[in-house]
């Protein structure tokens, strides 16, 4: 007798995880390629970047763990578009403190100047 969670999936349902591992891999296609080639990561937060690209390492991981290949396959593809987005928006980020801190260093010099 079969349970809920059978340890193999039926054939439909196995299909269905192929299925979605496509859609959401390649749904986050069009914005990887317009981050890379724009480098503008304006409006993206480092710290959710960070934490969804280690998410996707952990997916990947357990996919291998389970041999399942619809995990393997959809999360190494997210995550080779997500490595370069991740360096991208961290040195966006970095470069952002740094100019921030060197406008205000130049503030203090006027302020002192004057």
């Amino acid at each position: 007798m079969r349970g809920i969670c059978p340890a193999r999936p039926v054939p439909l349902m196995e299909n269905i995880g192929y299925i979605a591992a496509f859609l959401t891999t390649f749904a986050f296609l069009p914005q990887a390629i317009k981050t890379i080639r724009t480098r503008d990561t304006a409006g993206v937060s480092l710290l959710m970047y960070a934490s969804m690209t280690v998410g996707i390492v952990f997916w990947l991981l357990h996919g291998i763990h389970l041999g399942d290949y619809a995990l393997i396959g959809a999360n190494s593809v997210t995550l080779f578009l997500a490595l370069p987005i991740l360096i991208i928006v961290a040195s966006n980020t970095l470069a952002e403190k740094r100019r921030l801190r060197a406008a205000a260093a130049a503030a203090k010099q006027l302020d002192r100047g004057l």
